[in-house]
């Protein structure tokens, strides 16, 4: 495994939930740069474990940052054609079909309070549940979408690669570029959506990447640190 420096990676293949070990790793005091995976058959599974010195309601924009970093990794690997799409939950898109997910986890739950460390998690299909795709078409998977050359160990130090660019370029310039990437990926701005049990439009979203939804009374914010797992 080739990744940038201060990066340790951990192979959990056929042992473990990568998200749940991160996790417990990082409760005991793992080092930031910690990643862990399963480069199973049918699924890429990964977690980063990170320290950022800042309180959860500013940290939570790993997420977002690391769906770009997805975005970028792939999009440096598979044919030109093949598009990818952010899902605010953390859901990834191939040429619109849902095709993965990434999930977040802290060491806390106060927005204001800072936390000792945070895990984002990627989850992507490699190969399609079902032979008969036609049962699930809102599904896919990543060689289903003609990304066959694409290797999963590849696009696993890519991701990484990427996600340390953008979280440089966070660190040292704020969140303009981020907003910027992430809203050009969004899947969804502007088409009527269901979120929390509210019904509206999703408008865009806040400067932290709260869901901006206009219903007709008004238009609700819903906070990124609202998407945070309980990691078992």
């Amino acid at each position: 495994m080739s990744l940038p420096p201060l990066f340790d990676p951990v192979d959990v293949t056929g042992q473990a939930d990568p998200f749940q070990r991160a996790c417990a790793m990082a409760r005991a005091g793992c080092d930031a740069g910690t990643v862990l995976y399963d480069l199973g058959a049918t699924r890429l599974r990964a977690a980063l474990v990170f320290a950022p010195e800042v309180p959860l309601r500013d940290a939570v924009v790993m997420l977002p940052l690391c769906g770009v970093g997805f975005q970028n990794a792939l999009g440096a690997l598979a044919p030109p054609e093949v598009g990818v799409h952010l899902q605010w939950d953390g859901g990834l898109r191939l040429n619109g079909g849902l095709c993965g997910q990434l999930r977040i986890a802290a060491s806390g739950t106060d927005p204001a309070a800072d936390i000792d460390w945070l895990v984002v998690a990627l989850d992507l299909a490699l190969w399609p549940q079902d032979e008969d795709t036609g049962h699930t078409p809102d599904q896919t998977a990543l060689y289903a979408e003609g990304c066959a050359d694409v290797a999963p160990q590849d696009l696993l130090e890519a991701w990484v690669r990427h996600t340390l660019v953008g979280l440089n370029t966070w660190d040292d310039a704020g969140l303009a570029s981020l907003h910027r990437d992430w809203s050009g990926l969004a899947h969804g701005m502007g088409e009527d959506t269901v979120v929390q049990g509210l019904t509206g439009t999703f408008t865009g979203v806040d400067e932290r990447f709260g869901l901006l939804l206009k219903t007709d009374q008004t238009t609700a914010l819903i906070p990124l640190t609202d998407l945070l797992k309980e990691p078992t």
